[in-house]
C-alpha cells in the first residue's frame, strides 16, 4: 500500500509494483529496478537526440559494410576504428576515393558508432554546410544547425571540394574549421586529393591554413587509386604498423 502510494502501478509498459509484490522484492530492490528503468529510459531519449540532431541520410551499421572486394580499409584497420580512440583523441579522419568505393557508408557507420557510445555527431554534405555558412547570418535555422555543429564532437562533411567556392564561401569555410580544430574530430569524403583542393578554393593561403588544421592530426583513407602526396607521408598517423 505504502508503494502504491509512492509510485504509479504503471510506467509505459513496465508496471513495478505488481512485479514487485509478484517477486517478493525489498524496498531496495524495488527501488533499484525503478532507478535502472528510469536510466535507461534517459538514455534512449538522449540516443533519440542525438540520432536526430547526427541528420545521417540514411542509417547503415558497420556490420554490414562488405569489406571483401574493395580496397579501403582492412578488417583490422576497420575494427581499430571502431574503436573511437581516433575521436576521443581528435583525431581527424579523410576517405578519399572515386564514387562508389563506400566512403559516404564508412563515414556514417563511424558516425552512427560515435552517436551509440553518446558523442554528439553533425553530418554535412559540402553544399549544405555551405549553404549554411552563407546564411546564418539572416536565418534561425542556419544559426541553430551552425550553432550543433560548432558543440559536436565529431563533423562529418561529406563530399568535400565537390564544386570550386569562391572568396566568401572559402572564408567561412576556414573559420569553421580554425573553431573545430583541437575541439572537434572532422570526416572529410572527397574524390579530389588534398592537393588539388587549392584549385576548388581558388586562395592558396586559405587552402595551406585549411590543410595544416585538417592535417595535424589525421588519418587518410585512400580508396582507387589515388597517389599518396608528400604532405600525406608526413602526417600522424593512429593506424598500428601492420605485421
Amino acid at each position: 500500500m505504502i508503494l502504491g502510494n509512492l509510485f504509479p502501478l504503471k510506467i509505459g509498459n513496465f508496471r513495478p509494483l505488481l512485479t514487485a509484490e509478484k517477486s517478493s522484492w525489498t524496498y531496495l530492490e524495488f527501488l533499484e529496478s525503478i532507478t535502472r528503468y528510469e536510466l535507461a529510459k534517459r538514455e534512449a531519449k538522449s540516443l533519440e537526440k542525438r540520432m536526430k540532431w547526427a541528420r545521417f541520410p540514411f542509417v547503415k551499421s558497420l556490420d554490414e559494410f562488405e569489406l571483401n572486394g574493395q580496397n579501403v580499409l582492412t578488417a583490422s584497420q576497420l575494427t581499430q576504428l571502431r574503436e573511437l580512440s581516433w575521436l576521443e583523441q581528435q583525431y581527424n579522419l579523410i576517405i578519399l576515393g572515386p564514387p562508389g568505393i563506400g566512403k559516404t557508408y564508412i563515414a556514417i557507420g563511424l558516425g552512427l558508432e560515435a552517436v551509440s557510445r553518446g558523442f554528439n555527431v553533425y553530418f554535412a554534405t559540402m553544399g549544405e554546410l555551405v549553404q549554411l555558412l552563407k546564411t546564418e547570418e539572416y536565418l534561425n535555422k542556419s544559426k541553430v544547425q551552425l550553432k550543433r555543429i560548432r558543440n559536436a564532437d565529431l563533423v562529418i562533411i561529406d563530399d568535400l571540394m565537390y564544386m570550386a567556392m569562391d572568396q566568401r564561401e572559402a572564408n567561412l569555410f576556414f573559420h569553421l574549421i580554425n573553431h573545430l580544430y583541437e575541439r572537434s574530430s572532422i570526416i572529410l569524403t572527397s574524390n579530389k586529393s588534398p592537393e588539388e583542393w587549392g584549385h576548388l578554393i581558388g586562395d592558396q593561403g586559405i587552402t595551406t591554413a585549411i590543410l595544416d588544421r585538417l592535417l595535424h592530426r589525421v588519418e587518410v583513407i585512400h580508396g582507387g587509386e589515388n597517389e599518396e602526396s608528400h604532405r600525406m607521408k608526413n602526417r600522424k598517423s593512429i593506424f598500428l604498423a601492420e605485421v
